[in-house]
């Protein structure tokens, strides 16, 4: 049975509340968009308090091509990137000799030799490492990245996944962009990185968080268009629709009770939810559609507030928080969930 041995995170160092980066936006994009009040609203609805950001807030001004922009996101992946892992690994007691399995996701930088490569070269991982890089996942990536490193498991029980989430959101800004899906997103996302360590069950380490027991995916035909990319000689351009919610009203009750249903379980049976902070509305529609009560998601509403929506990384924070703060009771049962791009969801099922 595959085990979560650790879970950890970095941030980049630099910190700004939510203020400062509307008055940053303001004047930016003061001149040009005929109602900055709506800038400072959009931004404030979306409930975040502060976040970290790549780079120091004035250097943003540099970035005036997809290629500076993307140098950056390399460079910073490394730093967060190295950090956490090497965190993660010391919090469970396992030396990188004994590390088999490397994952890494991300949508918001490419590098070819891959980020999971230039950290085996940083991080002196060993040279037999299977190294398996994702992107495209988007949000979704942090929950489909805990699934596939447990099916890895299941088939190599004495082996060691390290999964590494790295997403710099802040680097993918379009300042040409006056698009109220662009001023949301400029307001929502955070940057930083998260790791975690998986076991098998041959292996005896004492592992500080829950067994994964079970995962489904699931993929929702014909809706490229709710959330993504446009990708262009400026960079990434986000695509997101205000279908996302309505994604979640129409899938994700009948998801989770299928998926619970195959393994002889109902949400009355779930103690505990693990669920990535994709933004207010959305995390409405979850509380509503699985009949949750307010403090149920109250670990992922504080992160969405702390540091805002960091896509893939955030599941793996609110994970985090939760092995560390909230432990749910001993033996009982726990869904990690997100959504993204496809459009589609991942649901993984805990025992504590």
């Amino acid at each position: 049975m595959t085990r979560i041995a650790a879970v950890g995170h970095a941030f980049p160092p630099h910190h700004y509340d939510q203020e400062t980066l509307i008055a940053a936006f303001r004047e930016l994009w003061n001149k040009r968009h005929y109602n900055p009040e709506r800038l400072e609203r959009l931004h404030k609805n979306v409930m975040v308090g502060s976040r970290h950001l790549a780079l120091p807030l004035a250097d943003y001004a540099t970035l005036d091509t997809w290629g500076k922009a993307n140098d950056a996101w390399i460079r910073v992946a490394q730093e967060v990137g190295a950090q956490a892992v090497r965190q993660t690994l010391a919090d469970a007691g396992i030396p990188i000799a004994d590390v088999n399995a490397f994952y890494t996701v991300t949508v918001t930088g490419v590098a070819t030799p891959s980020l999971d490569a230039r950290l085996m070269n940083r991080l002196r991982l060993p040279t037999q490492i299977k190294r398996v890089p994702i992107f495209g996942l988007g949000c979704l990536a942090g929950a489909a990245g805990v699934a596939r490193a447990a099916d890895y498991l299941a088939g190599h029980p004495g082996e060691v996944v390290v999964l590494l989430s790295v997403e710099l959101c802040s680097l993918t800004l379009q300042p040409e962009d006056l698009s109220i899906p662009n001023l949301i997103a400029s307001g929502l996302f955070g940057d930083g990185a998260a790791a975690v360590v998986l076991v098998g069950d041959e292996r005896d380490e004492a592992a500080a968080g829950p067994r994964v027991l079970a995962s489904a995916s699931s993929f929702y035909y014909d809706t490229e268009r709710v959330m993504g990319w446009d990708i262009s000689e400026k960079g990434f351009q986000v695509v997101l629709s205000a279908e996302v919610p309505e994604m979640v009203r129409r899938h994700l009750r009948a998801d989770v009770d299928a998926f619970l249903a195959g393994q002889g379980l109902t949400r009355a049976d779930i103690a505990s939810y693990v669920a990535h902070p994709g933004g207010p509305k959305v995390l409405e529609a979850m509380q509503e559609e699985l009949e949750l009560p307010p403090e149920a998601l109250a670990v992922t509403w504080r992160s969405l507030r702390d540091v805002g929506n960091l896509s893939s990384t955030s599941v793996l924070l609110v994970l985090e928080e939760t092995m560390a703060s909230h432990r749910p009771p001993a033996g009982s049962y726990g869904l990690l969930l997100a959504m993204g791009p496809g459009f589609c969801s991942e649901v993984v099922l805990l025992q504590w």
